[in-house]
């Protein structure tokens, strides 16, 4: 059996154990800069033992980030990026940067930009209709990716982590509910998958093997007409065969539409409704549970989707969703998952791959009460 604790190799980086902190927005970049908050973020988990850990969220553009908060990847960023990453090589571990578009997950009235997207309808976000992306846009936002990548290997990183979910921009392209274009980037799985395809591509070429690139894709966003498993089986293999990536991050779910079939669990109605001022508080309580609906937790919730790519693909594989116990880990690792990803376990406990070995258990209930907290720094509420 493979043992989750032994050194395993991600491309050209080898990483000293299978568990990577996956990438959970931190809620500490009020300047679009690095801070201290940020760097310490990062440093508690690499010390707890994790492998990896992933900085989220870099967009790559000033309108891709979900709101002007974000940092976007710049010279500006450069020197507080290099603290971050000297700071988690000191403790042992490597680190990514998650690097994307939001798309029409972006937050168009605070980025003061309007949010693209392949046609125009209606942003919840930022009550705003989005843009729809020319094929000018999309160039240089493929263009953008590459150079944020370039940036991520200039500030010390081992690995960037393309946004290929959650309906930001890829995403969104990815979904033929959302993607309505008549060209080519619209209608065909290979004409929708174009994007994904292009701007891996372009990174690959940036980076070379002197980084690991990944890429978080949507097995299926959760919504009636949306992207689902027999196409994104298919994208999985054509990023296989253009050899773009070194391993594909499992995920699922919309943040445009519904967020909650990612996280499963409790849905933290009020608590959201809590973060924002009236009449968005009261607005929230009112539909809030339309939005954010409740999914039953169990442990590896997206275990039996991801097995069909495992089963579809060579490539190595990042098993995300709900993962806790040691158990688990042994199990992914027997049914060919090269490495597991964990986010809010490691929000209360950060050291909790130290603590899993040595025999303790996660004390994460699931409560989903720490996805509010991102707007003033996310954190476990229960700690």
């Amino acid at each position: 059996m493979t043992d989750v604790f032994a050194p395993a190799r991600l491309g050209p980086v080898e990483l000293r154990n299978r568990i990577i902190k996956a990438a959970t927005f931190e809620g500490a970049t009020p300047d679009a800069l690095v801070t201290d908050r940020l760097i310490e973020f990062h440093r508690r988990p690499a010390r707890g033992g994790v492998g990896m850990t992933t900085v989220a969220y870099c967009a790559v553009s000033p309108e891709g980030r979900t709101d002007r908060h974000q940092i976007w990847m710049r010279e500006e960023a450069l020197p507080g990026l290099r603290r971050l990453t000297d700071a988690v090589h000191a403790e042992g571990a490597a680190v990514s940067a998650q690097i994307g578009h939001a798309g029409p997950v972006a937050n168009a009235a605070s980025n003061r930009l309007p949010a693209l997207a392949p046609g125009r309808f209606p942003n919840p976000l930022g009550m705003r209709m989005t843009r729809a992306a020319t094929v000018d846009d999309l160039a240089r936002i493929v263009r953008a990716h590459a150079s944020a990548a370039r940036f991520a290997v200039e500030a010390g990183f081992d690995a960037v982590e393309i946004h290929f979910g959650h309906n930001y921009l890829v995403s969104s392209f990815l979904s033929p509910r959302l993607n309505r274009r008549r060209d080519s980037y619209g209608g065909s799985l290979a004409n929708r998958a174009r994007l994904a395809l292009e701007v891996a591509r372009a990174v690959r070429d940036e980076v070379g093997s002197r980084i690991a690139v990944t890429a978080k894709l949507n097995m299926d966003d959760g919504v009636p007409g949306g992207f689902w498993l027999d196409e994104s089986v298919q994208v999985a293999r054509w990023l296989e065969a253009d050899g773009t990536v070194d391993a594909l991050e499992l995920t699922a779910g919309s943040s445009l539409l519904n967020p909650m079939y990612l996280f499963t669990g409790d849905a933290p109605v009020r608590e959201f409704a809590a973060a924002f001022p009236q009449p968005v508080r009261a607005g929230i309580r009112a539909v809030g549970g339309a939005f954010l609906k409740s999914y039953p937790f169990q442990e590896a919730y997206l275990l039996d989707r991801a097995r069909q790519f495992r089963a579809a693909v060579e490539l190595p594989l990042i098993l995300l969703g709900g993962i806790t116990r040691l158990e688990t880990m042994e199990r992914a690792m027997a049914e060919g998952f090269q490495f597991v990803a964990m986010a809010r376990a490691l929000l209360r406990e950060p050291d909790l791959p130290l603590r899993l070995r040595a025999g303790a258990r996660s004390l994460c209930v699931h409560c989903n009460r720490c996805m509010p907290t991102i707007y003033r720094g996310t954190r476990c509420v229960l700690t």
